[in-house]
C-alpha cells in the first residue's frame, strides 16, 4: 500500500509541478524564445539587405570606374591632340621666323655686296687715276677725268 500511496502522491506532485510550470514558467520562456526568434529573423533580413547593398555597391563603384577610365582616356587623348597642336604650331612658327631670318640674311649680304661693289669701284677708280696719273704726271686733270672714270665705272 504504501507503494500505491508513494506512486500517487508522487503522480499529484508530477501534475502540480507540470501546472506551475505550463502556468508561471512556460509563458515568459516562450515570450523570450519568440523575441529571440524574431530577432533572429530581422538580423537574417539585414544581413540579406546588406548582401544586396554590397553587390549593388560594387556594381556601381565598376559603372563609376569604367567611366573614370572613359574619362581619363579622353583627357589622355585630349592632351595628346593638343600636344601634337602646339608642336604644330610651333613648327609653323619656326618654319615662319626661319624664314624671316633667311630673308633679313639675305637682305644683309645684299646690302654689304652693294657695299662691296661699291667701295671696290671706288678703289678702281681711285687706282686708275693713280695709275694714270704716274704715267701723264703732269698732263692728266684730276677732275675732268674722275667724271669720266666714275661713268665708265657705273658701266661696270
Amino acid at each position: 500500500m504504501m507503494n500505491l500511496i508513494s506512486f500517487i502522491t508522487q503522480s499529484l506532485t508530477f501534475f502540480l509541478f507540470i501546472w506551475f510550470c505550463m502556468k508561471f514558467v512556460k509563458p515568459p520562456v516562450a515570450k523570450a524564445m519568440a523575441e529571440r526568434k524574431e530577432r533572429i529573423a530581422d538580423g537574417l533580413a539585414a544581413a540579406e539587405k546588406a548582401v544586396l547593398a554590397q553587390k549593388e555597391a560594387e556594381s556601381a563603384a565598376a559603372v563609376q570606374l569604367e567611366e573614370a577610365k572613359t574619362q581619363a582616356g579622353e583627357i589622355v587623348a585630349t592632351a595628346e591632340r593638343r600636344a601634337k597642336e602646339i608642336v604644330a604650331d610651333a613648327d609653323v612658327k619656326a618654319g615662319t621666323e626661319g624664314e624671316r631670318i633667311l630673308a633679313q640674311s639675305q637682305a644683309e649680304i645684299e646690302v654689304e655686296v652693294n657695299r662691296a661693289r661699291e667701295s671696290l669701284r671706288r678703289e678702281i677708280s681711285e687706282e686708275a687715276i693713280a695709275g694714270t696719273h704716274k704715267r701723264l704726271k703732269d698732263g692728266v686733270d684730276v677732275n675732268a677725268h674722275t667724271t669720266v672714270l666714275e661713268e665708265l665705272i657705273e658701266q661696270i
